[in-house]
Formats: structure tokens, C-alpha cells, sequence
């Protein structure tokens, strides 16, 4: 059996939120990292296969994940902790990251830290980020 990539995301925001679903709704296997409790409850409600809880504040403590990060995409709700996210992702996977943002602002930090893609979008539908190769994951 062909082991296969699993989506991990961080879905603080409405539009996280939308994407996840979108994720579930389309079979699409997908993990989620979060810091706290309340994400933690929040994702796993929505249908998260696994939940990878972090402590963003011990660099040291970091776990690496007992699955296989594909594509990550990370939902901006605070500059800071998106930014802690990308670090510690940017170690599990060779597949792109993209880092969803309302702002224009922090583009250039999150192409230094290792997104391949920063999308600027006020919308909550991203639709179109879920791409072939993620429906083929399904």
C-alpha cells in the first residue's frame, strides 16, 4: 500500500475553518497543528485526522510528526505565531507552504522564514488552493 502525503494546516481563522471542511467534504486527509486547547477542540470537530499539538514557546521541544506532511498551509490570525508555525513545518516537508494572509505587510518575513507562497485574500472561500494532486490524495 502506497503511503500518501497528508495536508497539515493551521486553522485559526474563518477561512481556515472553510478550508478544513472543504478538505473533509472532498475526502482529502488532512492533519492539524495548533497551540492550545480551544484550536485543538475547535479542529478536531471539524474533522482534522490527526491534531498535532506544539509548544510554539520551547524551540527545543519540538515533535517531529508520526505522518508524512505534504502541502501545509498556514491561515494568518497573528503575524507571530504564523511565523513559529513556518519554522517548525518548514522542517517536515519539502512540499510547499503557503501562508494565507488578510495583510500585505509581512510577505517578505514569510518568504525569509521558507513559504513558497504568500496569498493575500480577504475571501473565507480558497477553493481553488485545493489543487488535483490534493483531490488524487482522497
Amino acid at each position: 500500500m502506497a503511503h500518501r502525503d497528508v495536508v497539515l494546516l493551521s486553522a485559526p481563522t474563518l477561512a481556515g475553518e472553510q478550508f478544513a471542511r472543504l478538505l473533509r467534504n472532498r475526502n482529502i486527509p488532512f492533519a492539524a497543528i495548533v497551540n492550545n486547547g480551544t484550536e485543538f477542540e475547535r479542529l478536531c470537530a471539524i474533522g482534522a485526522e490527526k491534531l498535532i499539538r506544539v509548544d510554539t514557546s520551547k524551540r527545543e521541544a519540538r515533535i517531529v510528526p508520526s505522518i508524512e506532511v505534504g502541502k501545509v498551509y498556514l491561515f494568518e490570525r497573528s503575524l507571530n505565531l504564523s511565523c513559529r508555525y513556518l519554522q517548525i513545518c518548514r522542517d517536515w516537508t519539502t512540499k510547499p507552504i503557503y501562508v494565507i494572509t488578510e495583510s500585505s505587510q509581512p510577505r517578505h518575513i514569510y518568504k525569509a522564514l521558507g513559504a513558497d507562497y504568500v496569498i493575500h485574500s480577504q475571501s473565507i472561500d480558497l477553493s481553488f488552493l485545493v489543487t488535483d494532486d490534493l483531490n488524487a490524495m482522497g
